[in-house]
């Protein structure tokens, strides 16, 4: 089970996006990879299709290791850990112990 989930907040700790933040758009649990919004953008040529009649350029998120985010939790990037709390497996912020409320 990973700590990042989709929708979280994440901190960019390692790499050219260095500490920028964005909400986790999917998470790839096989190849250990997220896609956070505006983070990681790459180049990517495109054929003309029916949805983009020209074709061209676009920017596009590429996926980014999932040990190179950190879950931001009330403004501050934090470690999360888990704890079982009335039967329920809950994820918890390691800087201040809070349980994290999944959306």
């Amino acid at each position: 089970m990973l700590k990042i989930k989709k929708g979280d907040t994440v901190k960019v700790i390692a790499g050219k996006d260095n500490n920028k933040e964005g909400k986790v758009i999917s998470v790839d649990v096989k190849g250990h990879k997220v896609l956070v919004e505006g983070v990681n953008m790459v180049s990517k040529h495109t054929k003309p299709s029916q949805a983009n009649p020209n074709g061209g350029i676009i920017q596009k998120e590429a996926p980014i290791d999932i040990s190179n985010v950190m879950y931001v939790h009330n403004g501050k990037a934090t470690r999360i850990g888990f704890k079982v709390e009335d039967g329920k497996k809950v994820r918890v912020a390691k800087s201040t112990g809070e349980v994290i409320k999944d959306k």
